[in-house]
């Protein structure tokens, strides 16, 4: 298993009237979660797409427990539990500043070759650089 945390903090214009981040703008958190675990391995998205590789996304689901507050640090816990083959699974938890769980979600993303635009294997060095975490 790997995990990684990030911290971001909500923007104003990320919220709503309420002073509540806007539904639709936790799953750019997401994305910064899963960004920064990769940099965090030493893989960039812009790396795998000039090896030809893109990773679009292909289901979504969360939960909201909590909102999360404008101007409030999030950590966001981004969980990898198993090796990723042609799709990659990624579990996420995200914590307000009193360290209380506020939001869970998953995201379910597939490698395809740029090329033919059909699935594919991740690169052999992506798969490496996550192996020891997987024995």
């Amino acid at each position: 298993m790997f995990e990684h945390t990030t911290k971001i903090r909500v923007r104003y214009g990320e919220t709503d009237q309420m002073g509540y981040m806007y539904y639709g703008n936790y799953a750019e958190f997401y994305e910064v979660g899963r960004v920064e675990m990769l940099r965090s391995l030493g893989l960039t998205y812009s790396g795998m797409e000039a090896s030809g590789i893109m990773m679009p996304v292909l289901e979504m689901k969360c939960k909201y427990l909590k909102p999360a507050l404008y101007d409030e640090e999030i950590t966001v816990k981004v969980i990898m539990d198993k090796m990723p083959g042609v799709k990659i699974h990624f579990r996420y938890e995200l914590f307000n500043e009193k360290e209380e769980l506020i939001h869970i979600a998953e995201t379910l993303l597939v490698f395809v070759n740029m090329a033919t635009n059909r699935p594919c294997l991740p690169a052999h060095d992506f798969l490496d650089k996550l192996k020891p975490f997987f024995k």
